[in-house]
C-alpha cells in the first residue's frame, strides 16, 4: 500500500515556472515508478510525464517535452515535475500516481494522488 500526495500548484504568469512535488509513502518507494497526469475543466485526463523506480528512463508526452523536467529523489521519497514556460493550455490539476510496475503513459497506476492546481494566466 502507499499514499501519493502533491504539492507545489498554484498561479502563475506565461512564461513561468512551476516546480510540482509528489511525496510517495510506502516501504519501497524506490521499487515505484511515478507518472503525472493532467485535467483540465471539460477535458480527460491525460498523460505528462513518467520516470522508473530507478531514474534511469523517462516518458514525456510530445506537448511537454523540452518545458518539462521530471526527477526522483528517493532519499526523500520524492518526485519532481519541474515546468518551465508553462503557457495557458498547461492550466489542469496535476496528478501524481504510483505503480510497481513500469507504466509509462498508460492510466494503470495503482496509487493516485488527490490533485494540485495549476493556473496559468496569459
Amino acid at each position: 500500500q502507499a499514499q501519493v500526495v502533491e504539492s507545489g500548484g498554484g498561479l502563475v504568469q506565461a512564461g513561468g515556472s512551476l516546480r510540482l512535488s509528489c511525496a510517495v509513502s510506502g516501504r519501497t518507494f524506490s521499487r515505484y515508478a511515478v507518472g503525472w497526469f493532467r485535467q483540465a475543466p471539460g477535458k480527460e485526463r491525460e498523460f505528462v510525464a513518467a520516470i522508473s523506480w530507478s531514474g534511469g528512463s523517462t516518458e514525456y508526452a510530445d506537448s511537454v517535452k523540452g518545458r518539462f523536467t521530471i526527477s526522483r529523489e528517493s532519499a526523500k521519497n520524492t518526485v519532481f515535475l519541474l515546468m518551465n514556460s508553462l503557457k495557458p493550455d498547461d492550466t489542469a490539476v496535476y496528478y501524481c500516481a504510483a505503480n510497481r510496475k513500469w507504466a509509462g503513459s498508460q492510466q494503470q497506476y495503482d496509487y493516485w494522488g488527490q490533485g494540485t492546481q495549476v493556473t496559468v494566466s496569459s
